[in-house]
């Protein structure tokens, strides 16, 4: 025990050092011993180079990339599709809706009272002017009647007698005016036959009128009885009967049938603005009936209003359409379709080439490969076109769905006229 510990005193542990090996293995040299150290240390080194080597490729070549796209999106002509510009032609083809009216229409009213003796028409039977078609009778205008006509019997004899008292004045006159100046008579009898001969003219006159006016109520009670005839005032159909036999009516006020000549149709049609200043008599219309779509009928124009309706800036024109065969009726739904002729220039754009943008309605024409932004107003929509007043010519090429970003000066490939009109459609 004594030697343990004192071996223990004698050589303590030298943690500083390496531990050295047993005495049976072999030592290495030192210089292999830094060999290895070197080895070690490079293979640290490399990975960590490598890595900084391709993250600077990889920088590098994005940066390369990002050039590249941005050169080819500054050199990039993008290919479009266009179409070419028309013109509206002469002629503005507009169609509208209408309403079919009788050429001519008559409310028939009783003109004297009395009771319905007879009724010889009724609704749909064609009558023609100066048919009788109701009798009225009125027993009492009769008697109205003969008592006119005797009191203006009367009336004619106070004048005859009248006539005699004045031609018996004038000649008593006559004679005691010859007798005044020879003083055989009087002074004063002179003058009350001078003014008996002017009373006797004076009453002539009253009896003169008194005639007149009985005779002018005979012709009126006549033709009040004349009335009692019922009669068509032109060739026409009945659509409306409101009275029968029997039925008491009014002058004035009953309301007996509705006489309408439909042989010739009226269409009247309320004409836009922008048609109005061409509208004129003569010009050609097609009316179509939804019911008839294959019996188109032809009629002109046969006269229009002067002014538009402030309410609806329309104007109102009315065309004669002939009805021989009795197809149209009045009343119908229609539509009218009208070629008039244009006042105002226009051109014709597909609706795809027409884009909303901050400062409105626009399109892009194609000048030379060069995108010009032009504002346009439409006037009329055709859905796959429209006409527009401004803003472009005949000729022009415009882009048809533009790019939301195009803009003034933008570069664009575009194909020629007539393979855009090929394209498009659209030979004309």
């Amino acid at each position: 025990m004594s030697d343990t510990g004192d071996s223990c005193l004698k050589d303590p542990p030298d943690h500083g050092r390496p531990a050295e090996s047993s005495p049976g293995a072999p030592q290495p040299p030192k210089r292999a011993r830094g060999a290895i150290g070197w080895i070690i240390g490079l293979a640290a080194f490399l990975p960590l180079t490598g890595g900084l080597a391709y993250g600077a490729w990889r920088h590098y070549d994005n940066a390369q990339q990002t050039l590249a796209v941005a050169r080819e999106a500054r050199d990039f002509v993008p290919d479009v599709r266009v179409a070419q510009v028309r013109g509206s032609g002469d002629t503005i083809t507009i169609t509208q809706p209408a309403t079919t009216l009788a050429f001519e229409a008559a409310n028939i009213f009783a003109r004297t009272s009395g009771y319905i003796a007879t009724r010889k028409v009724d609704i749909g039977d064609r009558v023609r002017a100066g048919d009788l078609l109701a009798e009225i009778t009125a027993p009492e205008l009769d008697h109205q009647i003969a008592q006119a006509q005797a009191t203006l019997a009367q009336d004619e004899a106070t004048l005859q007698q009248t006539l005699a008292s004045r031609d018996l004045a004038q000649v008593t006159n006559e004679r005691d005016s010859h007798l005044v100046r020879q003083g055989w008579v009087t002074q004063q009898q002179g003058d009350t036959d001078r003014l008996t001969l002017e009373a006797q003219k004076a009453a002539v006159g009253v009896a003169q009128s008194n005639v007149a006016a009985q005779q002018a109520l005979v012709r009126v009670l006549q033709q009040t009885k004349a009335y009692q005839r019922v009669v068509a005032p032109f060739d026409g159909v009945i659509t409306q009967r409101n009275i029968d036999n029997g039925s008491l009516v009014q002058a004035g006020t009953t309301f007996m049938f509705t006489l309408m000549h439909s042989n010739v149709i009226r269409v009247q049609v309320n004409m836009p603005q922008n048609a109005a200043f061409g509208l004129k008599p003569g010009v050609d219309a097609v009316v179509r009936v939804p019911e008839l779509p294959d019996h188109p009928f032809a009629g002109k124009v046969t006269r229009i209003a002067d002014a538009l309706a402030p309410g609806t800036r329309t104007l109102l024109a009315e065309i004669d359409v002939p009805n021989p065969e009795g197809l149209l009726s009045p009343g119908l739904y229609c539509t009218v379709e009208l070629h008039i002729p244009r006042r105002t220039p226009g051109f014709i754009v597909p609706a795809d080439a027409v884009v909303f943008g901050p400062n409105g309605l626009h399109v892009a024409v194609v000048k030379d490969g060069t995108v010009h932004l032009q504002k346009v107003t439409v006037a009329r929509d055709f859905g796959t076109s429209v006409e527009v007043h401004d803003g472009v010519a005949q000729g022009d090429t415009v882009i048809l769905n533009p790019m939301v970003n195009i803009a003034e000066g933008d570069r664009v490939q575009a194909p020629t006229a007539a393979a855009a009109n090929a394209t498009t459609g659209d030979g004309t």
